[in-house]
């Protein structure tokens, strides 16, 4: 009996192209011939197109389009999903990142220190936003992109598309991915800011380039190597096991990123203050020489009385000077080899840099940080390939975060730069401050996320800061008695404009009275007041934690009808009315001494005259006042 194989006749074409490419693979490029490369190797028609030394394919054109579509959407609060939400100012952020991405541009433009990201790595099995077509238009992709559920969220069929190695155009379509992506994050980076990117061994190779291009060869900062694994893998199919993975650092200026002194990074050992040493936490190394060393012989008597004469490694004078500053520790309660004492601040101050390899033991693991999930949660494989603490902690640390500095993450995962972030403040009261983005994946329903009543990755990273905020809270209970350290988060999700968009251009017999609504009343159905204030305060260029006032006015006269209210941002900086406007709120905003005022005109119900005093009255007190 014949089997199905033998009785489907093999696609010829197909076979012999796979010979083609076995004999040739010079000639292939993302698994098609290209016809410049085999003219050059069978012809003596040797002529590349645009020939120098550039990164470049299918669909880079495409990235750059994608990074002048302006985006239309804002960041709507979430009061009831964030911790300390008036207080705090650390971000999470629901939605995906390169909407994200464009919204923050003018109020983060240059304000960000450090970022820190860990995108797909396009192992041919992973999913990620990318054009089915790289012919599709911006109409069809914002559908494409705008496909929710039943809740709302984005839906993952809509959202993303499997990266297979059979596709034609799979190292195209991750780099048309990340380009905008990166080229966004460089304009969100401060003078002195750096960028930490992993990666693995399928796209290390672009990846460089196009960081390359993006930000400037001259400011790589260079490429760590950080073992993952805590074991041996076993795999006889492999030549080559995989035990690392790769982070490729680059700064957005690297003489500026110098200038502001690059951070420091313990990597001695372990260190610790038994006696209480006043210098701090030290380690010790032996005072005896080794044995292929040479040094000077004396007696040494130790404070339990035992007698030890060997070669130290200094003469009898250097040693007693040595004891003298307590700087010579016996071990095992005095009977012990005398030791030198070294401190952790010594080996700071001598400029120990980190190096290109970063252990496992040093830096974390896949099932330590695996086994830090279900310590939180109580749950195994709560989260596919989690970061470990470790390795974001070293990353913040050597990129000199410090201060009010801002940590941006905008592929957050389960939320490790947060967690990392959090933990390193507890330990040294630090203030530094993170922005994390996660798309809204849908989980599926086998996996144990779901399970516990998850439906979204979001969520999980949301709830993985919250339980690490409670778990350091537990830790230092009586250190917060002292400290005020930032352990919360305000949590913004990624939504439409609260206004309608005026298409001049568009403007046609079937959509004239939908286009003069949004000129006459441009606020959407349904918006509200707090949704607004946040949208105004992002297009106007402040930050998503600048201190929020509601200020109420009340009169006893009958004049405005009670009550007229405005918000006061940063101390009065920007002043923004959404409920009512007349003489006597334009009088108190006046009195606040604002640099910048925004309301919406239809609060002035077609009173040109109130409007005009309301320019004039701006303008004379020097105040940029502007109306939707």
């Amino acid at each position: 009996m014949l089997t199905t194989e033998q009785l489907t006749p093999p696609n010829a074409f197909l076979h012999r192209l796979q010979q083609l490419q076995a004999a040739f693979p010079e000639i292939f490029t993302e698994g098609k011939i290209d016809m410049e490369k085999f003219k050059a190797i069978f012809t003596n028609d040797i002529n590349f197109n645009n020939e120098r030394y550039i990164l470049n394919w299918a669909g880079k054109s495409d990235a750059f389009k994608v990074l002048q579509i302006p985006s239309t959407a804002t960041l709507k609060p979430q009061p009831d999903e964030s911790v300390n939400f008036d207080s705090t100012e650390n971000v999470f952020i629901e939605g995906e990142n390169l909407e994200v991405l464009k919204v923050l541009q003018k109020s983060y433009y240059g304000k960000i220190k450090c970022i820190i990201i860990d995108p797909p790595y396009n192992t041919g099995n992973d999913s990620f936003i990318y054009p089915d077509s790289f012919k599709e238009n911006k109409e069809d992709y914002q559908k494409r992109i705008g496909e929710k559920d039943e809740e709302g969220y984005l839906m993952k069929e809509g959202m993303f598309r499997k990266n297979s190695k059979d596709s034609g155009h799979y190292h195209s379509n991750w780099l048309s991915m990340m380009y905008p992506r990166l080229f966004l994050a460089k304009n969100l980076l401060r003078e002195d800011g750096v960028i930490f990117v992993h990666i693995d061994d399928n796209e290390v190779h672009n990846l460089r380039m196009m960081m390359n291009e993006i930000f400037g060869e001259e400011n790589f900062e260079g490429h760590i190597h950080w073992r993952r694994r805590h074991n041996q893998p076993n795999d006889k199919t492999k030549m080559i096991g995989i035990v690392a993975e790769h982070i490729l650092s680059f700064a957005k200026n690297k003489d500026a990123y110098k200038k502001a002194g690059v951070g420091k990074i313990d990597l001695t050992g372990d260190f610790s203050n038994p006696d209480n040493d006043e210098r701090g936490d030290w380690a010790s190394k032996p005072w005896k020489v080794g044995s292929d060393q040479s040094g000077s012989r004396y007696k040494i008597i130790s404070p339990s009385g035992k007698e030890f004469e060997e070669e130290w490694m200094g003469d009898l004078d250097s040693f007693k000077v040595l004891l003298k500053d307590k700087r010579i520790f016996f071990p095992k309660n005095g009977d012990g080899l005398p030791r030198k004492k070294y401190y952790r601040f010594e080996r700071l101050e001598e400029g120990q840099c980190a190096t290109n390899w970063w252990s496992h033991s040093e830096f974390g693991h896949n099932q330590g940080a695996n086994d830090d999930m279900t310590s939180l949660f109580g749950v195994k494989n709560i989260f596919d390939n989690p970061k470990p603490k470790e390795i974001v902690r070293g990353l913040i640390q050597i990129s000199n975060v410090k201060g009010n500095d801002i940590i941006l993450d905008f592929f957050a995962g389960s939320g490790t730069t947060a967690h990392a972030t959090l933990e390193l403040n507890a330990e040294d009261n630090g203030s530094r401050k993170f922005i994390l983005v996660q798309l809204p994946e849908v989980i599926e329903e086998k996996e144990e996320a779901f399970k516990l009543g998850y439906r979204h990755i979001s969520e999980v990273s949301r709830e993985r800061i919250r339980k690490a905020i409670l778990k350091i809270q537990e830790q230092n209970s009586s250190l917060f008695k002292q400290l005020k350290i930032d352990l919360g988060f305000k949590s913004f999700k990624l939504s439409p404009s609260n206004f309608k968009i005026w298409r001049g251009s568009e403007i046609n017999e079937e959509n004239l009275v939908q286009q003069l609504d949004a000129f006459t009343n441009p606020v959407r159905e349904g918006s509200e007041k707090e949704n607004m204030l946040y949208e105004l305060m992002l297009k106007a260029g402040y930050s998503l934690t600048e201190k929020v006032e509601g200020i109420n006015i009340l009169w006893d006269g009958d004049e405005c009808g009670g009550q007229c209210s405005y918000y006061k941002i940063a101390g009065g900086a920007l002043i923004i009315a959404l409920q009512s406007i007349d003489e006597f709120t334009v009088e108190g905003i006046l009195a606040e001494k604002p640099q910048k005022v925004i309301t919406l005109d239809i609060l002035f119900k077609n009173n040109d005259q109130l409007k005009t005093n309301t320019v004039l009255q701006m303008k004379d007190a020097g105040v940029d006042f502007k109306t939707i």
